[in-house]
């Protein structure tokens, strides 16, 4: 018998293709899918309704293989084809000399990558771990971590991330959560686990990176645990081979703890065909070459880098590590010159404020010829057109080559960037710039915006590997009826979406439904063209006294524009009827408000305190906050100013540069009961 996802393929396929002869099709009639980018059809045959957006570049079938390679279905596969293709091409590359001094950069080989892999392997079975176990990493980006996960892939272990930002306890839950029974680890995060290791009892094997044999401890033997330099491992799996145990793939490949803003981290279950699938759809869109040079800085811990560093190698690209601080990347990437760069706004939006703080202090005809050749480009840009090579030659090529002069792709994600950051990233560096948005409980990419799409301000089209519905949210009044546009709640299926959280059906539950979609917590409409734009959050919706639902990070996202604020928390609840704000200002244009107001100070923290920089500063955001249509009720009534900005290590953020709410509230506690008394003050004196 005819199976009901046959049926309702052959109904879409007739529909496409006699779309043409029909023009009453819906499918023409659609907006979206006329411009090119989705393509809209039904969830089901016989409700009728038209609300599943696909990508209009694989509308009849989701995307689960490399077109080119469909043999490749997990990522052992992906690696036995990229050293096998590009065996003798550079693949890792790091600064670091042995000694630790800082050089040029130096390469392995795909196929000393190779061999490494099943030193690292071997050595792992020689050590009696057991097929499916949990391997931990526990260090930051280097090319150890890639040749590693490699291993996991080829002798069917799963690879566990331990970030090295989460803190003692964190790394402590994960590796009880997940029964971790070897790690890799520094010197440095070795004394860490030394200082539990009582408390993690799967634990067998420890093996150290960069450290030496001589310098290794020597523990009771009663405690059961080995601990071996990462050289001493390669020794011993050379001389003791043993066959790779390749992984089918459906079998788990990772298992990504996400910290979350609450709560113990959540593992989020990926198999082998999860992430192949997230990769192998966005070949259709974007292409990499084996000449492609790639910066890696973004925490390999994290889904986004390690879906780019599956990508690079499926194209036999090279990757060159930064020496592992940020502050050094600009330094990193001048002896890399990378051909393609991948990052977050937060830093990409230190650059933009970096050049054009550079070009307002500079004025008179400097800032007149970059104001010229910015507009001049902007609009042979939006045009579709080249702009004239001699703006890049008088402006725009120091800004390039600060970068290492050779980007000719770049990606943000993460968290959103503005439209007005974007516009200046493909003018000022001459090259493509896309905008992606995913999350980790999707393999990565959900959608990413077309390479030739000239418009900002969206995160463009579904992944081939993935179809995309908006779900109805009654509570904040998005439906997705709403017109002009359908609104609701991002919701996402097909292979790339991840087999649940790690021993939790409770909350595996919540985030998928019967129907196989992943609601993502994300508000989106569908703009012309079928561009998905992000306009809100459903998590961390909460209610104001007078019944108004608030969404605080939508309302962050229109504060970060002022430029006086580098971070933002927005606080209400049920018992206020107004918001409050923490705003972590830029330091450099707090200062130059303050000498050009002739305010004295002696520190940063002085200018915060000052009545006449708060009352500037809300006004700066009152304004943006307008510009942007924000409610009567969603404007921050009182703000506290602040120098220290919100990391990791004073427990704000989380890895992935998101506000820990729970712990944002409790840490300004004070401040927050001192600006409500403010505004409760300010009320009773507008009544008299």
């Amino acid at each position: 018998m005819e199976s009901k996802a046959s049926r309702r393929l052959q109904t879409i396929h007739n529909h496409i293709t006699s779309a043409a002869a029909d023009p009453h099709s819906t499918l023409q009639q659609n907006q979206t899918a006329e411009q090119g980018y989705s393509v809209v059809l039904p969830e089901k045959l016989k409700t009728g309704k038209w609300n599943v957006y696909r990508s209009a570049t694989s509308p009849l079938k989701l995307v689960s293989r490399f077109p080119d390679h469909p043999d490749i279905g997990t990522l052992h596969d992906n690696f036995v084809y990229a050293s096998e293709t590009f065996r003798d091409y550079k693949y890792l590359g790091t600064r670091i000399n042995e000694d630790g001094a800082i050089g040029e950069y130096k390469w392995t080989t795909y196929g000393e990558a190779a061999k490494a892999r099943l030193a690292i392997g071997s050595g792992l079975v020689a050590h009696g771990i057991p097929k499916g176990s949990c391997i931990g990493l526990y260090f930051i980006n280097r090319p150890e971590w890639i040749i590693v996960d490699h291993a996991c892939s080829a002798y069917s272990y799963i690879s566990v991330p331990l970030y090295d930002t989460l803190g003692p306890d964190a790394v402590k839950y994960i590796v009880n959560h997940s029964s971790t029974q070897a790690i890799f680890c520094v010197p440095q995060t070795l004394h860490i686990l030394l200082s539990f290791l009582s408390e993690i009892p799967s634990v067998r094997l420890i093996v150290v990176v960069g450290g030496l044999d001589e310098l290794m401890p020597s523990l009771p033997s009663e405690i059961g645990v080995k601990v071996v330099s990462f050289s001493k491992l390669i020794a011993q799996g050379s001389n003791d081979r043993h066959p790779f145990c390749p992984p089918k793939p459906d079998d788990v490949a990772t298992i990504c703890y996400t910290s979350g803003t609450t709560g113990t981290p959540k593992g989020a279950v990926l198999s082998h065909g999860n992430l192949i699938a997230n990769v192998a759809g966005g070949s259709l869109e974007i292409k990499f070459y084996p000449s492609d040079v790639y910066i890696s800085y973004l925490p390999l811990a994290h889904i986004y880098e390690r879906s780019n560093q599956i990508m690079l190698a499926y194209y036999g690209g090279s990757t060159g590590f930064y020496q592992g601080d940020s502050l050094k990347l600009l330094d990193d990437m001048a002896e890399l010159r990378p051909t393609i760069f991948c990052s977050v706004p937060r830093l990409y939006n230190r650059v933009y404020d970096g050049v054009m703080n550079a070009v307002k202090s500079s004025g008179g005809l400097k800032e007149r010829l970059f104001n010229v050749a910015f507009n001049a480009k902007k609009q042979a840009i939006l045009k579709g057109k080249n702009a004239s090579p001699m703006w890049d030659r008088l402006v725009f090529n120091k800004i390039k080559n600060k970068l290492g002069g050779r980007v000719r792709f770049m990606v943000s994600g993460a968290s959103p960037l503005s439209p007005e950051v974007l516009d200046f990233l493909k003018v000022c560096c001459g090259c493509s710039v896309v905008e992606g948005y995913g999350m980790t409980e999707s393999s990565c990419v959900i959608t990413s915006m077309n390479k030739n799409d000239v418009l900002s301000g969206h995160v463009g089209a579904p992944n081939p590997a993935c179809e995309v519905k908006l779900v109805d949210v009654p509570e904040m009044n998005y439906t997705s009826d709403d017109q002009p546009y359908p609104r609701g709640e991002i919701c996402v299926r097909g292979p790339i979406v991840f087999q649940g959280y790690y021993k939790d059906e409770v909350q595996t539950r919540e985030v998928i439904d019967e129907e196989g979609w992943l609601h993502t917590g994300d508000i989106g409409l569908w703009a012309p063209g079928g561009r998905l734009k992000i306009i809100d959050r459903k998590k961390n919706i909460f209610k104001l006294a007078q019944g108004e639902y608030i969404a605080p990070e939508k309302i962050e996202n229109v504060y970060v524009k002022s430029k006086f604020v580098a971070q933002c928390f927005v606080y209400g609840d049920s018992f206020n009827s107004s918001l409050v704000a923490i705003v972590c200002v830029d330091p450099d244009m707090l200062k130059a408000f303050a000498a050009k107001d002739g305010i004295k100070f002696e520190s940063l923290e002085q200018v915060c305190n000052d009545p006449r920089t708060r009352t500037a500063v809300l006004a700066d955001m009152d304004a943006i906050g307008k510009e942007a249509q924000l409610r009567g009720f969603e404007f921050a009534r009182s703000v506290t100013l602040i120098a220290e900005p919100f990391t990791m290590e004073n427990g704000l953020l989380t890895p992935t540069f998101k506000v820990k709410r729970p712990q944002a509230k409790a840490y300004f506690a004070k401040a927050i009961e001192k600006m409500y008394e403010e505004v409760s003050a300010s009320e009773k004196t507008f009544v008299r």
